[in-house]
């Protein structure tokens, strides 16, 4: 187990994100904020506002440590309370300008969770996911299928069963919908030895550029008027909902004591809720609600 290896990717991959973000949205920068913790460790917060493209976006790296793992950890792993922990990792958000650009999320990290007299129990989690306002059904076909392109050096089961688990996980249960059109969610992963285990995780840290800035890039010219921006406003009260009453993450970094300026930051700039509002039958804003049920976005017109 190489924590060295892990913390020097991910502060790496920090970077390449950030770059490759900012040189989409014609060269904004990337305002950085590093922190320390008091109980161990500390991070580096990036932020873009108020982009051509990105109206807000944040890419954070953490590496934190505590004498004893929180609550929404040793909840799903009961066996570990008590232990202290180690954590690392990279998480992002970025919430375009033009509705017409979906949400995207990504986050990738490692835990160490050691006990004195016994052996430290290690995993990998992270995955990403696409929050669409206005969706085309090419775009939903990309994003997937650079997925399954990551996961397949690790075997033909590795998509589909991390596809659905984020299709389970993204899912607000108050609402009866996902959140958007899914992607992969993985947790607690070490079946794989260490060395395969931290190289799958790099595959899906590697790809996630690959996976969004070609949408992003078909997207962010086309034009938007004010119903399609209030529609996207509307829409990201459902994005604020989840991160604020399910995301594990959130809860995660709450819970013990990180920086809560950090922790937020994946939430929307603005946003609003309509009471009972629906959308007419027959409009672009109806269209979205037919992509947020669980779909088999490759085997639907998505074949090789």
């Amino acid at each position: 187990m190489d924590k060295n290896a892990v913390k020097t990717y991910l502060e790496g991959l920090q970077d390449r994100i950030c770059q490759g973000l900012a040189t989409e949205d014609g060269g904004v920068d990337f305002r950085e904020d590093s922190w320390t913790r008091e109980e161990g460790g500390g991070g580096r917060t990036r932020v873009i506002a108020e982009g051509a493209v990105i109206e807000k976006g944040g890419v954070n790296f953490s590496h934190v440590r505590g004498s004893e793992l929180p609550p929404s950890a040793s909840a799903i792993r009961p066996e570990l309370a008590g232990r202290a922990f180690e954590a690392m990792g990279v998480s992002l958000v970025i919430h375009p300008r033009n509705p017409y650009v979906p949400t995207s999320h990504a986050n990738v990290r490692f835990f160490v969770a050691e006990k004195p007299g016994e052996d430290p129990v290690w995993w990998f989690g992270g995955g990403y996911d696409l929050t669409p306002y206005y969706p085309f059904e090419e775009d939903c076909i990309h994003w997937h299928r650079t997925a399954r392109a990551a996961c397949a050096p690790f075997g033909e089961a590795i998509y589909p069963r991390f596809k659905d688990w984020c299709d389970q996980y993204f899912f607000l249960k108050h609402r009866n919908e996902t959140r958007g059109v899914g992607g992969l969610f993985f947790d607690d992963f070490n079946e794989l030895d260490f060395d395969r285990s931290f190289g799958f995780m790099r595959a899906v840290g590697d790809s996630y550029l690959d996976a969004y800035l070609p949408i992003v890039n078909r997207r962010k010219g086309m034009d938007w008027r004010e119903r399609e921006r209030n529609f996207q406003l509307y829409r990201r009260g459902r994005y604020v909902e989840f991160n604020l009453v399910y995301d594990r993450g959130t809860l995660f970094g709450l819970q013990s004591g990180g920086r809560t300026e950090s922790i937020l930051m994946s939430l929307p700039p603005l946003a609003r809720w309509d009471y009972d509002w629906h959308p007419q039958p027959g409009t672009p804003e109806a269209a979205l609600y037919d992509y947020l049920t669980p779909r088999d976005w490759l085997g639907e017109g998505g074949a090789p």
